[in-house]
């Protein structure tokens, strides 16, 4: 089986570092790229700092497929995301003329302010990506998809873009709730993720009703080696006497 492509998303925004927003971006974007086979590997949360957006859009665009940044391209002065990519790429920063032309036909010309012409500044040669909401546009360089930070926006915006995006066979789940902690059964866990590789298995405890227990996911875009790695636990876990409950199959 080819291997899976691989994302990166870089949240922006010091809202989100001191806990005044709480980011609603990252799940959904992770759900959007499993759809299209590409597996999210990592995601950071950096401060509207020039330095700190240029390195780690320059780090993450050298070693994922494809980088997508939220937040930062709005008409506030805080909204540096756009300047701060084209330095990361060392290209020239100025008027985008088509992303002008866009805000000047969504804006009445008296609300046509420089804070909203603003957001059409970007690095110089990139691709708009469409804003159907707003009309304000994010932006393509390179693998560098960069869009804006709310969430109803941002999703509009992510949807337009499946036809930009190449990955592998969709990325699959099976979940399954066992009603022991970690500790009783990590053993036989490992155990079965040493026989099935191919399958990603995480664990993760909760607490219900006064009560512990574990959630156990299988991931892989091959859904026999799923259903495998599966069937391998629900036996371990009928051997060892544990109740468990299957989840859905997303």
């Amino acid at each position: 089986m080819p291997e899976t492509p691989t994302a990166c998303l870089v949240i922006i925004g010091n809202e989100i570092l001191s806990g005044r927003t709480q980011d609603a971006n990252l799940a959904h974007i992770a759900r959007f790229l499993a759809e299209l086979g590409i597996e999210m590997a990592e995601a950071r949360v950096v401060p509207d700092e020039e330095a700190a957006i240029v390195e780690a859009v320059n780090q993450c665009r050298a070693k994922y497929r494809y980088v997508f940044t939220t937040g930062g391209i709005g008409p506030t002065h805080d909204d540096i995301t756009a300047s701060s990519i084209a330095k990361a790429f060392g290209v020239p920063f100025g008027r985008n003329a088509e992303a002008e032309r866009r805000l000047r036909a969504y804006y009445p010309p008296d609300k046509v302010t420089p804070a909203r012409l603003k957001m059409a500044d970007m690095p110089e040669g990139v691709e708009l990506i469409d804003n159907p909401v707003s009309a304000a546009p994010g932006f393509v360089i390179g693998n560098v998809f960069v869009l804006p930070g709310v969430p109803k926006i941002m999703q509009a915006m992510l949807d337009g873009l499946k036809s930009r995006l190449v990955g592998g066979p969709p990325i699959r789940s099976r979940s399954i709730v066992c009603f022991a902690p970690e500790g009783e059964i990590a053993e036989r866990l490992g155990a079965i993720q040493t026989a099935h590789p191919d399958v990603e298995i995480g664990s993760y405890p909760f607490m219900r009703m006064g009560s512990p227990g574990t959630t156990i996911v299988f991931r892989s875009a091959d859904t026999a080696a799923i259903d495998r790695a599966t069937e391998a636990f629900l036996d371990a876990m009928r051997a060892a006497g544990v109740e468990t409950n299957e989840e859905l199959l997303a």
